[in-house]
């Protein structure tokens, strides 16, 4: 079985998180996001693999290679113009297999959904139910059968969302050179199933679970789910007086200091320095190389790789990039007082994060001065300098 992955896009809506690599490649219970997918299909059957790269594609070619680390074959396709769904698959005409599943590169589908997809007999499309269709593009179906997408309408005709997860023939290329530009002037997949349906069966697949990784705080949704299965591994060292409870993983060369109490699930990186006297709650995940330094209390929140958490800081439900540095003393607070949803920013517009426990979201290379304080749901972009004292709040630019 091949699988055709569409990892082109950059992901806009996860600014600053996109600033340096495309939002397939964010970390995600310690790995890269297009790796579970990867991995899920694999165990769904899929042995051969074509990734449609564009946007930071030589991150992703050099991380992934030819497969072999990952026990699979990898071809490329590149999508030079980032012109939607349709025109991604297009761009892996060429390599496409008689018979392959189309994968979206932010989508996490649950594995026995994948084999039933992969498995059925006839072309298949897979729908998640949900509470609010009006926010997705729904299908029109005729008993299991999928009859047309309808695209997020006030008045949707039923609740199956398209879950980005699809099993076609190469007649998909046919229809999507007649499918029209869209009103977004993009080429969606979806129109040519439109097209194509009236002339084959096209089964619809309910997923039993479902992640989609759309804005930055979905990370955290993700590591909570994902790190309930984690296998606790301790390849650093513990300092006696340390204190370990529950699912930690921690990797090779890390060490955790005396004192440090940490209740799992807890993944850890490889060569980090933890502590002493640090608190590190459930549901966080720490990258390599990183620093959490004296005092500091971390909660379901995502490190990345090379960033350091001065001493006295608190990070709470936060997504921290790479190569952030906290001067000592910063506090990102994750509560509003009145406990209603946190609003954040995408694309710079305020959303509702529909959380009410919601930190910041920090992009790479951010330096805090000490004593700092920031509100919940703040975004801070790539390569701010902050000074001593600061309260940031809102959407903060990069410095100048």
């Amino acid at each position: 079985m091949q699988a055709i992955i569409l990892a082109a896009g950059e992901g806009s809506r996860m600014r600053p998180l996109t600033s340096n690599q495309p939002k397939v490649m964010l970390p995600v219970a310690g790995r890269p996001l297009l790796e579970h997918i990867i991995l899920r299909a694999r165990s769904a059957g899929v042995d051969r693999f074509v990734l449609v790269v564009g946007y930071g594609a030589e991150c992703v070619r050099s991380y992934f290679g030819d497969g072999g680390r990952l026990g699979v074959k990898i071809d490329y396709a590149d999508q030079y113009r980032q012109l939607g769904t349709g025109h991604a698959l297009m761009a892996a005409q060429e390599k496409a297999a008689e018979r392959f599943l189309v994968l979206n590169g932010d989508v996490l589908p649950d594995e026995s959904s994948l084999k039933e997809i992969a498995s059925s007999g006839t072309a298949a499309v897979s729908a998640i139910e949900v509470d609010d269709p009006r926010r997705y593009g729904v299908f029109l179906a005729e008993g299991d059968c999928f009859k047309s997408v309808v695209e997020k309408s006030e008045r949707p005709p039923s609740n199956l969302a398209n879950a980005g997860i699809y099993l076609l023939k190469r007649s998909i290329f046919e229809a999507m050179r007649s499918a029209p530009i869209s009103e977004r002037g993009e080429y969606e997949l979806t129109d040519g199933l439109n097209l194509l349906s009236p002339r084959e069966e096209i089964k619809i697949v309910t997923l039993k679970s479902w992640l989609e990784i759309g804005r930055p705080w979905d990370i955290l949704t993700a590591n909570e789910i994902l790190l309930r299965d984690i296998e606790p591994t301790i390849s650093g060292k513990v300092e006696a007086g340390a204190t370990i409870s529950g699912k930690v993983s921690i990797g090779k060369r890390t060490i955790v200091r005396s004192g440090a109490y940490i209740v799992g699930p807890v993944l850890i990186g490889e060569d980090c320095d933890i502590g002493p006297n640090c608190y590190i709650r459930p549901a966080t995940c720490i990258g390599d190389r990183v620093r959490i330094g004296n005092a500091v209390e971390v909660k379901n929140s995502a490190i990345g790789n090379d960033s350091k958490i001065g001493h006295l800081s608190y990070v709470g439900d936060s997504i921290i990039a790479e190569r952030c540095n906290f001067g000592a003393g910063t506090v990102c607070s994750n509560l509003r007082h009145d406990r209603g949803n946190i609003k954040s920013f995408i694309k710079g517009v305020r959303v509702d994060s529909g959380r009410r426990k919601l930190g910041v979201v920090m992009g790479d290379d951010v330096m805090t001065g000490i004593n700092t304080s920031i509100y919940p749901g703040t975004v801070i972009a790539s390569g701010f300098r902050g000074l001593p004292g600061a309260i940031h709040k809102g959407l903060v630019k990069p410095s100048i």
